[in-house]
């Protein structure tokens, strides 16, 4: 068992595996007998968030992190021969890619299942910056085993102290700028002057193609990601229109069938006070009935009462005359 291959196998893990992942590690390397091993497996520190997404991109996207880190060699180089104006540019190239690295980062991370917050992209921004700045930096950072994101406050080299970790994968760092003669050196003849100016200017047209090729090439990448950030809101702008037209139309018909509904309401209580109206009408037609009613039983009682005298009358009339 390797440290080296321990370690940069444990810094690929998403981070809420590696305390597993390094508990199991140091547990193998005991069973094997390796106590010392075991320990430094155990000593190795669970990377921020903001590492482990700096440590996913070094790993998805080696090339160009390592174009980048030259590309600040380059200009590191290329300071004592271009003009403010040049250096501006490449300035402003720089700045180009490292936020379309920013951006590539957040979306590996996001198809990782980490949604990468704002805070978060903008220490991963600060990584890249000081990777740029530092040529120790930018081998930290193609080592991918970072525990803690990079700064670089614009002065001296960045500080890496309990950044990253004790092992590191065998990623080949960047070719530092080559430094100035010493001041004891020999001087050259006038073909050597020239041979060296012949050389800056070839360094930097050098420069400036490579400045341009990777300012080129993230513009490159900002416009896919604009076209399709332009796709999918148009998607979104059609989806959504759609849907503000279908719940107008719902608006529009749930307020018709109120209204139908109403007319049907003020319908029936019209109608409720006519039957109210004919109700009460029935009601005085009905004690008129029931008055008539009573008074003809009355009336034929009476007659009745008549009649029956009538024809006991009759029937003492009809009988035999009395004697005498």
């Amino acid at each position: 068992m390797d440290l080296a291959d321990i370690a940069d196998g444990l810094y690929a893990v998403p981070p809420e595996d590696f305390v597993a992942e390094r508990t199991a590690a140091r547990d193998r390397a005991r069973a094997a007998g390796d106590k010392a091993l075991a320990a430094e497996i155990a000593g190795l520190p669970k990377p921020s968030t903001a590492a482990w997404v700096c440590n996913l991109l070094a790993r998805r996207q080696h090339g160009e992190i390592a174009q980048l880190v030259e590309l600040g060699g380059l200009m590191r180089t290329a300071q004592a021969t271009l003009s403010g104006d040049q250096l501006k540019e490449l300035g402003k190239q720089r700045a180009q890619v490292i936020a379309a690295l920013t951006r590539q980062a957040r979306a590996l991370a996001a198809a990782e299942g980490h949604p990468v917050s704002s805070a978060i992209a903008e220490q991963v921004q600060g990584t890249l910056r000081a990777a740029v700045a530092d040529t120790d930096a930018g081998a930290a950072l193609l080592g991918g085993q970072l525990t803690a994101a990079l700064t670089y406050s614009g002065l001296g080299p960045v500080d890496l102290s309990g950044a990253v970790a004790r092992a590191r994968t065998s990623a080949t760092p960047p070719t530092k700028a080559p430094g100035k003669a010493p001041a004891n050196a020999p001087a050259t003849g006038t073909a050597g002057r020239d041979g060296d100016r012949a050389a800056r200017e070839q360094r930097r047209k050098e420069a400036e193609e490579r400045a341009r090729r990777e300012a080129e090439e993230a513009r490159r990448r900002e416009l896919a990601q604009a076209e399709q950030d332009a796709e999918e809101a148009a998607a979104v702008a059609r989806d959504t229109a759609a849907a503000a037209e279908a719940a107008d139309q719902r608006v529009a018909d749930t307020t018709a069938r109120r209204e139908e509904l109403q007319a049907r309401v003020a319908e029936l209580q019209q109608e409720l006070r006519r039957t109210e109206q004919r109700v009460t009408t029935a009601g005085a037609d009905l004690q008129e009935a029931e008055h008539r009613r009573d008074a003809a039983i009355r009336r034929a009682r009476t007659a009745a009462a008549i009649r029956d005298r009538s024809q006991q009358r009759l029937e003492r009339l009809r009988g035999p005359a009395p004697e005498g």
